[in-house]
């Protein structure tokens, strides 16, 4: 259930890249990415994780590649200013809240029901190379049996669109749906191996290992999360940030390791607090992220502070593109866990 990563954030050594030199490039490999995205998947799909990856990926990669022509180098991991204190305090406190709280206890025969509303953006090209996009909505649950090595279920929603910022854009979607067969889906695997594989976080590694043996000494689990994500245009620093919203997201993190990944986001550089009464999907809890208007979007997640649970994680657009305006939150996911005595 893993996404592709972003690249991002590149560094000029000879000269400031002109922003026109940038957009350019990016609306270029944009038009040619979505082009070729469209001969090989002629109707949009919607992924269970992190859905909104493939369009920032594509603006990032056209960054990084027009800035590679002029010369400039990928941000190093000491050149940005630590994390603010007022993030860091959240990001502790919650920690605290959260060791606290204690995780439910499943009886032999109950299931750990991982409830996640999620919304990402859709786009079709048609062969005239007309482009259109809109968000979707495409929530899915994950019941996790007492017994791990048991089998999982994955129930997928149908998709349907909930926004629209063009009338061709609703027109398309209209008829796209016209043609769709998407009336979700239903998967089993043992130990969660869907699709033959397990899901995977942090670096890399299994979800049930993580779980029983990643450090949970918050500057052993910031170095492991360090390890191998360097490069690409994306700086380490939110590389794994993102890595840890990704491991929260799972809704399968137990209280211990949540509480040692909120204190290692506390020694990432560039992580502020950006809105104490963030909502998402009907709840209310303080967000922080890190990126910067010269990337284009940032990425966040959301805590309650009461609890310390992870409310969820969204990706915000800080610029005008050429079909969302500033301030669009280009993908979301909440996440809300609860027992359950059976699975469907």
């Amino acid at each position: 259930m893993d996404e592709l990563h972003l690249l991002r954030a590149t560094r000029n050594t000879t000269g400031t890249v002109p922003p026109a030199v940038l957009a350019a490039g990016r609306e270029k490999l944009m038009q040619r990415t979505a082009e070729e995205d469209s001969a090989r998947e002629p109707a949009p799909v919607l992924h269970p994780r992190r859905p909104w990856r493939r369009a920032l990926l594509a603006s990032a990669a056209a960054a990084a590649l027009v800035a590679a022509l002029v010369a400039v180098d990928v941000v190093g991991s000491d050149e940005r200013p630590g994390a603010t204190a007022e993030a860091a305090e959240v990001l502790n406190a919650a920690a605290a809240a959260t060791i606290t709280s204690s995780d439910p206890v499943l009886a032999p025969g109950q299931y750990l029901l991982v409830d996640t509303d999620m919304v990402g953006t859709t786009s079709t090209v048609t062969p005239e190379g007309q482009e259109f996009s809109w968000l979707t909505r495409r929530d899915h649950q994950v019941y996790i049996p007492a017994d791990r090595t048991g089998e999982w279920v994955w129930i997928r929603e149908p998709s349907k669109p909930v926004q629209f910022f063009d009338d061709g854009s609703r027109q398309e979607a209209e008829r796209v749906g016209a043609g769709s067969s998407d009336s979700g889906d239903v998967t089993r695997a043992p130990r969660g191996e869907f699709g033959g594989s397990t899901q995977h976080v942090l670096n890399d590694m299994p979800l049930q290992e993580a779980v029983e043996g990643a450090p949970r000494d918050p500057r052993q689990l910031l170095d492991l999360l360090y390890e191998g994500n360097a490069g690409g245009g994306q700086t380490p620093h939110e590389e794994a940030f993102e890595r840890i919203a990704e491991t929260l997201g799972t809704g399968a993190i137990p209280a211990d390791l949540r509480a040692a990944l909120y204190r290692a986001a506390a020694l990432i550089p560039g992580v502020s607090v950006v809105d104490r009464e963030a909502a998402l999907d009907g709840r209310t809890g303080i967000s922080l992220g890190i990126g910067s208007p010269e990337q284009g979007f940032r990425s966040e997640i959301i805590i309650d502070p009461q609890t310390g649970l992870m409310i969820g994680e969204r990706t915000v657009l800080l610029e005008d593109g050429k079909i969302f305006p500033a301030g669009t939150a280009l993908g979301w996911s909440a996440v809300t866990t609860s027992v359950v005595d059976s699975a469907p």
